[in-house]
């Protein structure tokens, strides 16, 4: 009878090894995913934003149409990239922060724009736009640095030994890293063409 008590007190202890391992493991899958959602939710308050940006242009101003024309194909591609938060590769986060980018950039050369328009610039609806894009960029510079708060314990923990061996075996891989676009730190040249 003690022959069977040490094999199977081993195999009770492994697997209770293992249910720590996975568990820890979903827990911060979990986090990974959960941090993700927020840098969506923070790029889709953005997106939801310039619409109404754009028309209170619009409607304020005899604007540059290809200026607003850019903003609106920014944000529709930007929109049109998705990302699996459980399977996020570099080629799909690069593609995701390039889509943002251009964004980026369109809203730049749109708000640089507006300084020609003093009627706009005392807008009260612009004014206020301009106000929460401004506070949704440093939103989603907060979201994105979350992300990457929680996807290194994650990779720290799947990496760890013995946690690799049992992370292969359910299939959790390394998760990466939210990165600043190239080239991004070089400040941008601003330019007023008022031409």
């Amino acid at each position: 009878m003690k022959k069977w008590i040490v094999p199977i007190l081993l195999v009770f202890l492994f697997a209770l090894f293992g249910m720590k391992v996975y568990n820890s493991t979903i827990r911060l899958d979990e986090a990974v995913n959960e941090a993700w959602g927020q840098v969506e939710s923070s790029y889709q308050r953005r997106n939801d934003l310039i619409g109404n940006l754009v028309k209170t242009v619009q409607g304020a101003a005899d604007f540059e149409k290809g200026t607003l024309e850019s903003v609106i194909k920014a944000r529709a591609q930007a929109t049109a990239v998705t990302i699996d938060p459980s399977n996020i590769t570099p080629e799909q986060l690069q593609e995701f922060n390039k889509a943002q980018g251009n964004v980026s950039s369109a809203l730049s050369r749109l708000l640089v724009t507006v300084e020609r328009y003093p009627e706009l610039k005392a807008n009260q609806n612009f004014l206020e736009l301009q106000s929460q894009l401004e506070g949704t960029e440093n939103r989603i510079m907060v979201a994105r640095n979350r992300f990457n708060m929680a996807v290194k314990p994650y990779n720290e923990h799947i990496r760890k030994f013995p946690n690799n061996l049992l992370a292969g075996l359910f299939g959790f891989d390394k998760r990466v890293y939210f990165e600043s676009d190239e080239g991004s730190e070089k400040a941008p040249d601003v330019e007023f063409d008022f031409q």
